[in-house]
């Protein structure tokens, strides 16, 4: 059976070259086929009156100019890598979800054609790793980094397994240390109501919390021995965490659910608040669902 492909959002733009050159040396460091997805709408209010088809003509022309692009791009970082490019009809964001059904992982740009200057993700980036049916990763940032930690964020969930696996394998596949944070608040007197919690000095319940966690790692250590594991425990926000750990890692990953979020949201807030704001591509961990 054909392995399922990554496939990466290309758009012409800086950010989505980005992307492109990301997802070439994911796949083919994970031995992956490439799938290159631009999407392009045109303007249909013309186009009735259009009956030689110029308009779709050209905006095709357009189209399959910045696929063929994009696959330039990935064969630059990956040569060998087995590339397809495929410009669709139709709005973006609804094309890639749909393309997300059947890929192992969608690679987006932070930003896209649209939009405002100042927003730090665009809107098709930001619908399609909060509904996408397979892990997310957006590049922004430093997208090009190599050198640094894998970063991630793991709580108590159950989704917790799942996201540590993914972050251990991301790590030994790049020969680099793993940081993993954890972001907890302890219980604090009333008469420190006013204090902010990260500045609370808390030893015992930081040991309990510490050991907690080491034992949530154990079998992941003894499964990837070879990747150094270095354990953060703060009182801060994880998105705080996470956003600091961005600046020295070279990818942070995060689950796709989080506690305490709003019920029937796909993507937690430390999520929501790493996609606006992390220095390095940022992967949304969560399960592949395939439509049968």
């Amino acid at each position: 059976m054909r392995p399922y492909p990554i496939v990466v959002g290309a758009d012409g733009t800086d950010s989505s070259k980005k992307a492109v050159r990301w997802a070439a040396h994911e796949a083919q460091r994970r031995g992956l086929p490439l799938r290159v997805t631009h999407v392009f709408d045109w303007e249909w209010r013309e186009a009735r009156f259009d009956t030689s088809h110029g308009y779709l003509d050209l905006a095709r022309e357009q189209a399959e100019s910045i696929t063929a692009g994009a696959e330039f791009e990935a064969r630059v970082v990956a040569r060998s890598l087995e590339i397809e490019g495929d410009p669709v009809i139709g709005h973006a964001g609804a094309r890639l979800l749909q393309e997300s059904e059947q890929a192992e992982l969608m690679v987006l740009g932070s930003r896209g054609r649209g939009g405002f200057a100042s927003l730090l993700l665009g809107s098709v980036s930001q619908r399609v790793a909060t509904h996408a049916r397979c892990p997310v990763v957006v590049v922004r940032g430093r997208g090009d980094a190599t050198e640094g930690p894998v970063a991630v964020g793991v709580d108590d969930s159950p989704a917790a397994d799942l996201v540590l696996e993914t972050a251990f394998e991301a790590a030994a596949a790049r020969g680099a240390a793993l940081r993993v944070i954890r972001s907890y608040l302890p219980v604090i007197p009333l008469w420190l109501e006013n204090v902010r919690a990260a500045d609370v000095e808390t030893p015992a319940a930081d040991a309990e919390e510490r050991a907690n966690l080491d034992e949530q790692l154990a079998p992941w250590r003894a499964k990837y021995p070879e990747v150094p594991v270095d354990v953060v425990l703060t009182h801060d926000s994880a998105a705080a965490a996470l956003v600091e750990a961005s600046a020295q890692a070279q990818l942070v990953m995060v689950g796709s659910r989080g506690h305490g979020v709003i019920a029937g949201s796909l993507l937690g807030s430390a999520g929501l608040q790493l996609l606006q704001h992390a220095e390095c591509p940022v992967y949304i961990v969560r399960p592949v669902a395939r439509k049968s």
